[in-house]
Protein backbone atom coordinates (compact mmCIF):
# COMPACT_ATOMS: atom_id res chain seq x y z
CA UNK A 1 0.00 0.00 0.00
CA UNK A 2 1.43 3.52 -0.95
CA UNK A 3 0.91 6.20 0.91
CA UNK A 4 0.30 9.99 0.89
CA UNK A 5 3.31 11.99 2.54
CA UNK A 6 3.32 13.36 6.16
CA UNK A 7 5.79 16.00 5.10
CA UNK A 8 4.55 17.92 2.35
CA UNK A 9 6.61 20.63 2.55
CA UNK A 10 10.55 19.71 2.82
CA UNK A 11 11.59 23.01 0.39
CA UNK A 12 9.46 25.46 1.76
CA UNK A 13 10.91 27.74 4.18
CA UNK A 14 8.32 28.98 7.22
CA UNK A 15 7.83 32.69 7.67
CA UNK A 16 6.79 31.68 11.09
CA UNK A 17 10.01 31.03 12.35
CA UNK A 18 10.46 33.96 14.35
CA UNK A 19 7.08 34.92 15.18
CA UNK A 20 6.50 31.37 17.23
CA UNK A 21 9.32 31.19 19.34
CA UNK A 22 10.03 28.13 21.82
CA UNK A 23 8.32 28.87 24.96
CA UNK A 24 5.53 31.39 23.83
CA UNK A 25 2.84 31.45 26.19
CA UNK A 26 -0.27 29.41 24.74
CA UNK A 27 -3.92 29.10 26.27
CA UNK A 28 -4.10 25.45 25.13
CA UNK A 29 -7.31 24.58 26.38
CA UNK A 30 -9.05 21.69 23.76
CA UNK A 31 -11.65 22.08 20.99
CA UNK A 32 -13.73 24.98 21.40
CA UNK A 33 -16.11 23.75 23.28
CA UNK A 34 -13.54 22.15 25.83
CA UNK A 35 -14.72 19.00 25.05
CA UNK A 36 -12.50 17.16 22.59
CA UNK A 37 -9.25 17.11 20.62
CA UNK A 38 -8.61 18.33 17.14
CA UNK A 39 -6.51 16.73 15.30
CA UNK A 40 -4.63 18.62 11.89
CA UNK A 41 -3.63 16.12 9.62
CA UNK A 42 -1.94 16.48 6.07
CA UNK A 43 -5.00 15.77 3.28
CA UNK A 44 -8.61 14.48 3.41
CA UNK A 45 -9.54 11.14 3.34
CA UNK A 46 -10.41 10.10 -0.53
CA UNK A 47 -13.06 7.48 1.67
CA UNK A 48 -14.09 5.57 4.39
CA UNK A 49 -14.48 2.37 3.20
CA UNK A 50 -10.95 0.72 4.90
CA UNK A 51 -11.52 -2.05 1.98
CA UNK A 52 -11.65 0.33 -0.72
CA UNK A 53 -9.14 2.99 0.62
CA UNK A 54 -5.58 3.13 0.29
CA UNK A 55 -4.98 6.77 1.29
CA UNK A 56 -2.81 7.53 4.53
CA UNK A 57 -5.26 10.26 5.15
CA UNK A 58 -8.08 7.50 5.29
CA UNK A 59 -6.55 5.29 7.64
CA UNK A 60 -5.69 7.83 10.19
CA UNK A 61 -9.26 7.89 10.58
CA UNK A 62 -10.13 4.69 10.25
CA UNK A 63 -7.49 3.53 13.06
CA UNK A 64 -9.48 5.01 15.45
CA UNK A 65 -13.28 3.68 14.14
CA UNK A 66 -12.76 0.53 13.12
CA UNK A 67 -11.49 -2.59 14.50
CA UNK A 68 -9.53 -5.48 13.20
CA UNK A 69 -9.60 -9.41 13.95
CA UNK A 70 -6.55 -9.06 15.76
CA UNK A 71 -4.31 -5.84 15.36
CA UNK A 72 -0.41 -5.27 16.15
CA UNK A 73 0.54 -3.37 19.34
CA UNK A 74 3.09 -1.17 19.73
CA UNK A 75 5.82 -3.59 20.00
CA UNK A 76 4.01 -4.68 16.51
CA UNK A 77 3.26 -7.57 18.08
CA UNK A 78 0.01 -9.34 17.25
CA UNK A 79 -2.42 -9.15 19.84
CA UNK A 80 -6.26 -10.04 20.54
CA UNK A 81 -9.02 -7.47 19.31
CA UNK A 82 -12.17 -8.75 18.48
CA UNK A 83 -11.02 -11.83 18.69
CA UNK A 84 -10.42 -12.32 21.99
CA UNK A 85 -8.15 -16.00 21.99
CA UNK A 86 -7.05 -18.37 18.82
CA UNK A 87 -5.49 -21.85 18.05
CA UNK A 88 -3.82 -23.50 15.91
CA UNK A 89 -4.38 -27.25 14.68
CA UNK A 90 -1.17 -28.95 14.60
CA UNK A 91 -0.39 -29.39 10.93
CA UNK A 92 -0.89 -25.44 11.44
CA UNK A 93 -4.21 -25.49 8.44
CA UNK A 94 -6.91 -24.36 10.76
CA UNK A 95 -7.22 -21.43 13.10
CA UNK A 96 -10.37 -21.28 15.57
CA UNK A 97 -10.78 -17.86 16.41
CA UNK A 98 -13.26 -16.95 19.45
CA UNK A 99 -14.97 -13.64 19.36
CA UNK A 100 -15.08 -11.77 22.48
CA UNK A 101 -19.03 -11.75 24.03
CA UNK A 102 -21.75 -8.80 23.97
CA UNK A 103 -19.43 -6.81 20.42
CA UNK A 104 -21.96 -4.48 19.13
CA UNK A 105 -21.50 -2.01 16.16
CA UNK A 106 -21.65 1.69 16.95
CA UNK A 107 -25.55 1.33 15.66
CA UNK A 108 -26.37 -0.53 18.50
CA UNK A 109 -27.06 -3.49 16.10
CA UNK A 110 -25.55 -7.43 17.12
CA UNK A 111 -22.12 -8.16 15.67
CA UNK A 112 -21.14 -11.56 15.03
CA UNK A 113 -18.85 -14.29 13.09
CA UNK A 114 -21.09 -14.09 10.16
CA UNK A 115 -19.91 -10.62 10.28
CA UNK A 116 -16.15 -11.40 10.02
CA UNK A 117 -17.23 -13.98 7.30
CA UNK A 118 -18.66 -11.43 5.08
CA UNK A 119 -16.09 -8.77 5.38
CA UNK A 120 -13.29 -11.39 4.67
CA UNK A 121 -15.45 -12.33 1.52
CA UNK A 122 -16.04 -9.39 0.44
CA UNK A 123 -12.52 -8.10 -0.06
CA UNK A 124 -11.59 -11.47 -2.19
CA UNK A 125 -14.65 -12.13 -4.12
CA UNK A 126 -14.32 -8.18 -5.31
CA UNK A 127 -10.69 -9.11 -5.41
CA UNK A 128 -9.81 -5.42 -3.48
CA UNK A 129 -6.63 -4.24 -2.86
CA UNK A 130 -5.92 -7.03 -0.27
CA UNK A 131 -7.14 -9.73 -1.69
CA UNK A 132 -3.68 -10.59 -1.80
CA UNK A 133 -3.22 -11.44 1.99
CA UNK A 134 -5.74 -14.23 1.71
CA UNK A 135 -3.96 -16.26 -0.82
CA UNK A 136 -3.32 -19.96 0.88
CA UNK A 137 -6.64 -19.53 2.83
CA UNK A 138 -9.33 -22.20 1.34
CA UNK A 139 -12.47 -21.89 2.87
CA UNK A 140 -13.54 -19.26 6.03
CA UNK A 141 -16.75 -20.05 8.06
CA UNK A 142 -18.68 -19.15 11.04
CA UNK A 143 -19.82 -22.26 12.74
CA UNK A 144 -21.38 -20.49 15.70
CA UNK A 145 -22.26 -17.06 16.48
CA UNK A 146 -18.34 -16.40 17.85
CA UNK A 147 -16.40 -18.67 16.07
CA UNK A 148 -14.90 -18.17 12.92
CA UNK A 149 -12.74 -20.64 11.13
CA UNK A 150 -10.05 -20.27 8.70
CA UNK A 151 -8.66 -23.16 6.86
CA UNK A 152 -5.32 -23.25 4.52
CA UNK A 153 -4.15 -25.37 1.76
CA UNK A 154 -0.39 -24.50 3.43
CA UNK A 155 0.94 -23.42 6.51
CA UNK A 156 1.19 -19.64 6.86
CA UNK A 157 3.73 -18.17 9.27
CA UNK A 158 2.40 -14.51 9.27
CA UNK A 159 -1.24 -15.02 8.78
CA UNK A 160 -2.12 -12.74 12.00
CA UNK A 161 0.00 -10.02 10.60
CA UNK A 162 -2.16 -10.89 7.44
CA UNK A 163 -5.65 -10.34 8.83
CA UNK A 164 -4.39 -7.69 11.19
CA UNK A 165 -1.43 -5.82 10.08
CA UNK A 166 -3.47 -2.69 9.25
CA UNK A 167 -7.09 -1.15 8.75
CA UNK A 168 -7.53 -2.14 5.41
CA UNK A 169 -8.27 -6.07 7.16
CA UNK A 170 -10.98 -4.36 9.21
CA UNK A 171 -14.49 -6.16 9.53
CA UNK A 172 -17.19 -3.74 8.07
CA UNK A 173 -21.16 -3.58 8.28
CA UNK A 174 -22.86 -5.45 5.49
CA UNK A 175 -25.74 -3.14 5.94
CA UNK A 176 -23.61 -0.20 5.79
CA UNK A 177 -22.20 -1.25 2.80
CA UNK A 178 -24.63 -2.22 0.77
CA UNK A 179 -26.46 1.47 1.39
CA UNK A 180 -23.45 3.21 0.21
CA UNK A 181 -23.10 5.13 3.30
CA UNK A 182 -19.62 3.29 4.35
CA UNK A 183 -17.62 6.20 1.99
CA UNK A 184 -18.65 8.80 4.05
CA UNK A 185 -20.62 7.41 7.34
CA UNK A 186 -18.93 4.09 7.99
CA UNK A 187 -20.39 1.79 10.68
CA UNK A 188 -17.74 0.16 12.59
CA UNK A 189 -17.01 -2.03 16.45
CA UNK A 190 -13.81 0.75 16.60
CA UNK A 191 -13.37 3.27 20.09
CA UNK A 192 -14.86 6.22 17.76
CA UNK A 193 -17.72 6.65 15.45
CA UNK A 194 -18.60 9.37 12.68
CA UNK A 195 -20.84 11.68 14.33
CA UNK A 196 -19.95 14.52 11.29
CA UNK A 197 -18.46 14.84 8.12
CA UNK A 198 -17.97 18.36 6.53
CA UNK A 199 -16.00 17.71 3.09
CA UNK A 200 -12.75 19.82 2.84
CA UNK A 201 -12.67 20.89 6.07
CA UNK A 202 -12.74 18.08 8.93
CA UNK A 203 -14.32 15.03 9.98
CA UNK A 204 -15.92 14.56 13.62
CA UNK A 205 -16.17 11.25 16.01
CA UNK A 206 -17.60 10.73 19.25
CA UNK A 207 -16.69 8.63 21.78
CA UNK A 208 -18.41 4.78 21.45
CA UNK A 209 -19.83 3.58 24.90
CA UNK A 210 -20.14 0.85 23.44
CA UNK A 211 -17.18 -0.05 22.53
CA UNK A 212 -15.13 -3.57 23.74
CA UNK A 213 -12.30 -2.16 25.18
CA UNK A 214 -14.68 0.82 26.96
CA UNK A 215 -15.40 4.11 26.35
CA UNK A 216 -12.67 6.36 25.49
CA UNK A 217 -11.97 9.41 27.65
CA UNK A 218 -12.00 12.57 25.47
CA UNK A 219 -15.44 12.76 24.43
CA UNK A 220 -14.84 13.90 20.73
CA UNK A 221 -11.66 13.62 18.57
CA UNK A 222 -11.64 16.15 14.65
CA UNK A 223 -9.57 15.57 11.99
CA UNK A 224 -8.94 18.91 10.26
CA UNK A 225 -7.55 18.45 7.04
CA UNK A 226 -4.59 21.01 6.74
CA UNK A 227 -2.40 20.30 3.61
CA UNK A 228 0.17 23.37 4.21
CA UNK A 229 2.69 22.14 7.18
CA UNK A 230 3.36 25.34 8.24
CA UNK A 231 -0.26 26.15 8.60
CA UNK A 232 -0.65 23.37 10.90
CA UNK A 233 2.61 23.88 12.85
CA UNK A 234 1.01 27.32 13.61
CA UNK A 235 -2.34 26.31 14.36
CA UNK A 236 -0.63 24.19 16.72
CA UNK A 237 1.32 26.47 18.77
CA UNK A 238 -1.18 29.15 18.61
CA UNK A 239 -3.65 26.56 20.43
CA UNK A 240 -6.16 25.54 17.72
CA UNK A 241 -5.50 22.45 17.45
CA UNK A 242 -4.18 19.90 19.96
CA UNK A 243 -1.85 17.29 17.49
CA UNK A 244 0.08 17.16 14.59
CA UNK A 245 1.89 15.22 12.34
CA UNK A 246 2.48 17.84 9.46
CA UNK A 247 5.37 19.43 10.51
CA UNK A 248 8.15 20.64 8.03
CA UNK A 249 11.16 19.00 8.60
CA UNK A 250 13.07 22.06 8.89
CA UNK A 251 10.84 22.73 11.67
CA UNK A 252 10.95 19.71 13.89
CA UNK A 253 14.42 21.06 16.37
CA UNK A 254 12.35 24.10 16.78
CA UNK A 255 9.45 22.24 17.66
CA UNK A 256 11.19 19.77 19.99
CA UNK A 257 12.20 22.63 21.71
CA UNK A 258 9.07 24.26 22.51
CA UNK A 259 8.45 23.60 26.19
CA UNK A 260 4.60 24.23 25.46
CA UNK A 261 4.11 21.63 23.42
CA UNK A 262 5.17 17.63 23.15
CA UNK A 263 7.25 15.78 20.20
CA UNK A 264 7.59 12.15 19.68
CA UNK A 265 9.73 10.51 17.21
CA UNK A 266 10.01 7.14 16.04
CA UNK A 267 12.00 4.93 13.82
CA UNK A 268 9.57 4.57 10.60
CA UNK A 269 8.42 1.11 9.25
CA UNK A 270 8.23 2.99 6.02
CA UNK A 271 11.04 3.08 3.09
CA UNK A 272 11.75 5.16 0.22
CA UNK A 273 13.47 3.65 -2.91
CA UNK A 274 14.39 4.68 -6.64
CA UNK A 275 13.42 1.95 -9.10
CA UNK A 276 14.63 1.75 -12.88
CA UNK A 277 12.28 -0.01 -15.57
CA UNK A 278 14.60 -2.91 -16.68
CA UNK A 279 12.43 -3.60 -19.94
CA UNK A 280 14.23 -0.31 -20.94
CA UNK A 281 17.83 -0.47 -22.15
CA UNK A 282 20.31 -0.03 -20.81
CA UNK A 283 18.87 -0.47 -16.88
CA UNK A 284 17.88 -4.84 -17.94
CA UNK A 285 22.08 -4.52 -17.04
CA UNK A 286 22.91 -4.93 -13.18
CA UNK A 287 25.81 -2.86 -13.95
CA UNK A 288 23.99 0.19 -15.12
CA UNK A 289 21.49 -0.02 -11.71
CA UNK A 290 24.50 -0.64 -9.34
CA UNK A 291 26.31 2.48 -11.26
CA UNK A 292 23.55 4.55 -9.96
CA UNK A 293 23.51 2.74 -6.54
CA UNK A 294 27.58 4.02 -6.37
CA UNK A 295 26.93 6.84 -8.01
CA UNK A 296 24.21 8.79 -5.26
CA UNK A 297 25.18 9.78 -2.03
CA UNK A 298 22.18 8.42 -0.01
CA UNK A 299 23.02 10.93 3.35
CA UNK A 300 22.81 13.98 0.86
CA UNK A 301 19.19 13.22 -0.14
CA UNK A 302 18.34 12.31 3.40
CA UNK A 303 19.75 15.70 4.61
CA UNK A 304 17.87 17.79 1.84
CA UNK A 305 14.26 15.80 1.57
CA UNK A 306 13.83 15.20 5.70
CA UNK A 307 16.56 17.52 7.06
CA UNK A 308 17.98 14.51 8.76
CA UNK A 309 15.03 13.11 10.61
CA UNK A 310 15.60 9.75 8.70
CA UNK A 311 18.10 6.79 8.71
CA UNK A 312 20.04 5.60 5.58
CA UNK A 313 18.90 2.19 4.69
CA UNK A 314 20.35 0.09 1.96
CA UNK A 315 17.62 -2.40 2.47
CA UNK A 316 13.82 -2.31 3.06
CA UNK A 317 13.33 -3.40 6.70
CA UNK A 318 14.40 -0.26 9.25
CA UNK A 319 16.71 -1.37 12.01
CA UNK A 320 14.21 -1.18 14.59
CA UNK A 321 11.90 -4.35 13.35
CA UNK A 322 13.08 -7.91 14.19
CA UNK A 323 13.32 -8.85 10.63
CA UNK A 324 15.87 -6.01 9.77
CA UNK A 325 19.14 -7.20 8.04
CA UNK A 326 22.09 -5.41 8.01
CA UNK A 327 23.96 -5.07 4.90
CA UNK A 328 25.16 -2.20 3.21
CA UNK A 329 27.09 -2.81 -0.09
CA UNK A 330 27.21 0.43 -1.93
CA UNK A 331 29.29 3.26 -0.71
CA UNK A 332 29.26 6.77 -2.55
CA UNK A 333 31.87 5.71 -5.04
CA UNK A 334 31.63 7.92 -8.28
CA UNK A 335 34.64 6.57 -9.15
CA UNK A 336 33.28 2.82 -9.09
CA UNK A 337 29.97 4.28 -10.67
CA UNK A 338 31.74 5.24 -13.87
CA UNK A 339 33.68 2.12 -14.21
CA UNK A 340 30.52 -0.22 -13.93
CA UNK A 341 29.65 2.09 -16.67
CA UNK A 342 32.14 1.59 -19.07
CA UNK A 343 32.58 -1.95 -18.47
CA UNK A 344 28.31 -1.86 -19.59
CA UNK A 345 29.40 -0.05 -22.61
CA UNK A 346 27.05 2.80 -21.34
CA UNK A 347 27.96 6.51 -22.28
CA UNK A 348 26.09 9.48 -22.38
CA UNK A 349 23.35 7.88 -20.11
CA UNK A 350 20.10 10.30 -19.88
CA UNK A 351 17.47 9.49 -17.57
CA UNK A 352 13.78 10.46 -17.74
CA UNK A 353 12.81 10.54 -13.71
CA UNK A 354 9.12 10.82 -12.46
CA UNK A 355 8.67 13.05 -10.02
CA UNK A 356 5.53 14.59 -8.28
CA UNK A 357 4.48 17.44 -6.20
CA UNK A 358 2.47 15.85 -4.32
CA UNK A 359 5.47 13.98 -2.70
CA UNK A 360 7.43 17.16 -2.20
CA UNK A 361 10.76 14.46 -1.72
CA UNK A 362 11.03 13.32 -5.11
CA UNK A 363 11.31 17.04 -6.41
CA UNK A 364 13.87 17.87 -3.78
CA UNK A 365 15.48 14.04 -4.32
CA UNK A 366 15.46 14.33 -8.48
CA UNK A 367 17.51 17.97 -8.04
CA UNK A 368 20.00 16.20 -5.99
CA UNK A 369 20.40 12.77 -7.73
CA UNK A 370 20.84 14.90 -11.28
CA UNK A 371 23.21 17.20 -9.45
CA UNK A 372 25.39 13.76 -8.19
CA UNK A 373 24.87 11.81 -11.00
CA UNK A 374 26.26 14.36 -13.37
CA UNK A 375 29.60 13.69 -11.97
CA UNK A 376 29.70 10.35 -13.64
CA UNK A 377 28.67 11.66 -16.82
CA UNK A 378 24.47 10.75 -16.17
CA UNK A 379 22.00 13.78 -16.97
CA UNK A 380 19.25 13.30 -14.98
CA UNK A 381 15.86 14.94 -16.47
CA UNK A 382 13.27 15.06 -13.25
CA UNK A 383 9.77 15.05 -15.08
CA UNK A 384 7.29 16.76 -12.95
CA UNK A 385 3.86 15.11 -13.10
CA UNK A 386 0.73 14.89 -10.81
CA UNK A 387 0.17 11.58 -8.71
CA UNK A 388 -2.77 10.32 -10.94
CA UNK A 389 -0.49 10.78 -14.10
CA UNK A 390 2.65 9.33 -12.08
CA UNK A 391 1.06 5.99 -11.34
CA UNK A 392 -0.37 5.56 -14.85
CA UNK A 393 3.18 5.99 -16.37
CA UNK A 394 4.16 3.70 -13.57
CA UNK A 395 1.66 0.85 -14.18
CA UNK A 396 2.23 1.19 -18.00
CA UNK A 397 5.72 1.15 -17.82
CA UNK A 398 6.24 4.15 -19.66
CA UNK A 399 9.46 5.68 -17.39
CA UNK A 400 13.41 5.27 -16.87
CA UNK A 401 13.37 6.05 -13.39
CA UNK A 402 11.06 7.23 -10.50
CA UNK A 403 11.07 7.35 -6.67
CA UNK A 404 8.76 6.54 -4.13
CA UNK A 405 7.99 5.36 -0.88
CA UNK A 406 6.27 2.30 0.49
CA UNK A 407 4.65 1.68 3.83
CA UNK A 408 5.85 -1.57 5.63
CA UNK A 409 4.28 -3.18 7.62
CA UNK A 410 5.41 -6.01 10.42
CA UNK A 411 6.07 -8.80 8.31
CA UNK A 412 8.97 -9.28 5.51
CA UNK A 413 6.77 -10.41 3.30
CA UNK A 414 5.06 -7.28 3.00
CA UNK A 415 8.48 -5.36 2.10
CA UNK A 416 9.27 -7.71 -0.68
CA UNK A 417 7.13 -10.19 -2.25
CA UNK A 418 4.75 -7.76 -3.90
CA UNK A 419 7.56 -5.72 -5.18
CA UNK A 420 9.97 -8.14 -6.49
CA UNK A 421 8.89 -11.40 -7.11
CA UNK A 422 8.51 -11.92 -11.02
CA UNK A 423 4.62 -12.54 -10.35
CA UNK A 424 4.54 -9.46 -7.96
CA UNK A 425 1.17 -7.22 -7.78
CA UNK A 426 3.97 -4.16 -8.09
CA UNK A 427 7.07 -5.32 -9.40
CA UNK A 428 7.00 -2.74 -11.72
CA UNK A 429 10.31 -1.90 -12.59
CA UNK A 430 10.13 -5.86 -14.03
CA UNK A 431 12.71 -7.19 -11.91
CA UNK A 432 12.92 -11.33 -12.28
CA UNK A 433 15.58 -13.42 -10.40
CA UNK A 434 14.61 -17.19 -9.92
CA UNK A 435 16.87 -17.46 -7.31
CA UNK A 436 14.83 -14.54 -5.34
CA UNK A 437 11.17 -16.02 -6.38
CA UNK A 438 12.64 -19.33 -4.51
CA UNK A 439 13.52 -17.61 -1.08
CA UNK A 440 10.25 -15.12 -1.46
CA UNK A 441 8.40 -18.64 -1.73
CA UNK A 442 10.07 -20.56 1.15
CA UNK A 443 9.64 -17.76 3.13
CA UNK A 444 5.84 -17.74 2.86
CA UNK A 445 5.62 -21.09 3.89
CA UNK A 446 8.52 -21.68 6.23
CA UNK A 447 6.79 -21.53 9.93
CA UNK A 448 10.34 -21.45 11.66
CA UNK A 449 11.33 -18.01 12.75
CA UNK A 450 14.56 -18.42 12.57
CA UNK A 451 15.05 -20.51 9.20
CA UNK A 452 12.32 -18.10 7.78
CA UNK A 453 14.18 -14.96 8.95
CA UNK A 454 17.54 -16.73 7.09
CA UNK A 455 15.30 -17.23 3.71
CA UNK A 456 14.07 -13.22 3.66
CA UNK A 457 17.62 -12.28 4.77
CA UNK A 458 19.08 -14.09 2.05
CA UNK A 459 16.71 -12.42 -0.48
CA UNK A 460 16.71 -9.15 0.41
CA UNK A 461 20.83 -8.92 0.10
CA UNK A 462 20.28 -10.77 -3.84
CA UNK A 463 17.26 -7.86 -4.10
CA UNK A 464 20.18 -5.09 -3.09
CA UNK A 465 23.06 -6.56 -5.17
CA UNK A 466 20.70 -6.75 -8.22
CA UNK A 467 19.55 -3.40 -7.08
CA UNK A 468 15.96 -4.11 -8.14
CA UNK A 469 15.36 -1.07 -5.88
CA UNK A 470 18.01 1.51 -4.75
CA UNK A 471 16.75 1.55 -0.91
CA UNK A 472 17.16 5.26 -0.06
CA UNK A 473 16.27 5.55 4.17
CA UNK A 474 13.58 5.21 6.69
CA UNK A 475 11.97 8.49 7.49
CA UNK A 476 11.34 9.18 11.17
CA UNK A 477 7.59 9.66 12.06
CA UNK A 478 7.01 12.48 14.05
CA UNK A 479 4.14 13.67 15.91
CA UNK A 480 3.70 17.11 18.43
CA UNK A 481 0.79 17.69 20.75
CA UNK A 482 -0.28 19.69 23.19
CA UNK A 483 0.72 18.96 26.58
CA UNK A 484 -2.92 18.06 27.90
CA UNK A 485 -2.70 14.63 25.96
CA UNK A 486 -1.35 12.22 28.31
CA UNK A 487 -0.33 8.90 27.06
CA UNK A 488 -0.40 9.52 23.18
CA UNK A 489 2.77 7.95 21.79
CA UNK A 490 4.25 7.69 18.29
CA UNK A 491 4.08 4.74 16.72
CA UNK A 492 6.94 3.21 14.20
CA UNK A 493 3.76 1.72 12.05
CA UNK A 494 2.36 5.66 11.89
CA UNK A 495 -0.82 3.76 13.27
CA UNK A 496 -2.47 7.16 14.91
CA UNK A 497 -4.39 5.60 17.82
CA UNK A 498 -6.37 8.08 20.43
CA UNK A 499 -8.87 5.56 22.12
CA UNK A 500 -6.39 5.46 25.37
CA UNK A 501 -5.49 9.29 25.40
CA UNK A 502 -6.44 11.37 28.23
CA UNK A 503 -6.45 15.20 29.43
CA UNK A 504 -5.17 16.88 32.08
CA UNK A 505 -5.92 20.91 32.88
Amino acid sequence: MRRLSRWAGAALVSALLGACSPGTGVDRGLSKDGSGVVAAIAGEPDQLDPHRTSSYFSFEVLENTFDTLVEPDENLTMRPALAERWKVSKDRLTWTFTLREGITWQDGSKFGADDVVYSYRRIIDEKLGNAWRFEGIEHISAPDDSTVVLELDKPIYNLLSRIGGHKGLAIVNKKNVESGKIKTHPVGTGPFSVDDYNPGESVRLKANSRWWGGTPEIPSLTFRFIPEPTTAVADLEAGEVNWTDNIPPQQVERVSQNQDLKLDTAVGNDYWYLATNQKREPFGDPRVRRAIAYGIDRKAIVQATQYGNATVNQLAIPKTNPWHTAYSPYSHNPRRAAKLLAAAGVRDLKIDMLVTKEYPETVTAGQVIASQLEKIGVTVKPREVDFATWLDKQSKGEFDMLMLGWLGSQDPEDFYYAQHHTKGDFNFQKYSNSEVDRLLEEGQEETEKKARKKRYAEAARKIADDASYIYLYNPDVVQAWAPQLKGYKARSDSAVRFRDVGLTG
